[in-house]
């Protein structure tokens, strides 16, 4: 089923666009099925079971970390993980920072904005972000390496608030880049667009979509 999944889902996405298979709660067995179909990475959203999976999986894998990261956590996962989607505070990215400086590693991140009309999900509202950006900018964040945006849309049924919402992500990345990052070829993703909306965000201008049970099916909690 898996194999199936992901060859239907492979000819929905242009080649330009980065898959992220969202395997958490998915067993090894399922993650090897989608990593011998040829995918390389994989996100999860539980610093313990990325850890698990981490040690046990092949090596070659990418891991991005998806979810809500707390900061007593970041040290377990600064030595391997690839990207972190959802830095939603300077606090956070401060302790990202000074993890990676012990080991002298460089963590590429994406900033998360809040773009729902759902108060549960996290990310910064528009002033914070600008305020540590401003901070960023004048210190000596050497450790981090801002790579984009993410956000995630309401759940609703309703297609044009999706739409709308991304189209809002979308602007904030190109006001971002323009502000601050003209001259950092790095800063390049918007991540957003997961199983059940990433064909709109494909049309908004996604770069990187997340998506879990389009490929694997349902999870098991």
């Amino acid at each position: 089923m898996i194999k199936e999944n992901l060859a239907k889902l492979r000819e929905r996405i242009p080649e330009n666009i980065e898959l992220v298979c969202v395997s958490k709660f998915h067993p090894n067995k399922a993650i090897l099925e989608a990593y011998n179909c040829g995918e390389r990475i994989f996100g999860e959203s539980k610093v313990q079971e990325l850890l698990q999976k981490y040690e046990t999986l092949p090596n070659d894998i990418s891991w991005h970390f998806i979810g809500h990261l707390q900061r007593n956590k970041v040290k377990y996962i600064i030595p391997f993980v690839e990207l972190i989607h959802g830095v939603d505070s300077e606090r956070l990215l401060s302790e990202i920072n000074k993890e990676a400086a012990k080991i002298n590693r460089t963590v590429s991140c994406l900033l998360q904005v809040h773009i729902a009309d759902e108060e549960t999900k996290f990310g910064f509202d528009l002033d914070k972000l600008y305020q540590t950006l401003c901070s960023v900018s004048n210190s000596n964040y050497k450790n981090i390496s801002i790579r984009g945006v993410m956000g995630m849309a309401t759940l609703t049924q309703d297609l044009e608030q999706i739409r709308l919402e991304f189209r809002y992500l979308k602007k904030i990345f190109d006001d971002l880049k323009t502000k601050y990052f003209s001259d950092n070829p790095n800063f390049s993703e918007i991540s957003m667009g997961m199983s059940d909306d990433y064909r709109i965000a494909i049309e908004e201008g996604s770069t990187m979509l997340r998506i879990g049970s389009t490929i694997f099916g349902r999870r098991d909690y």
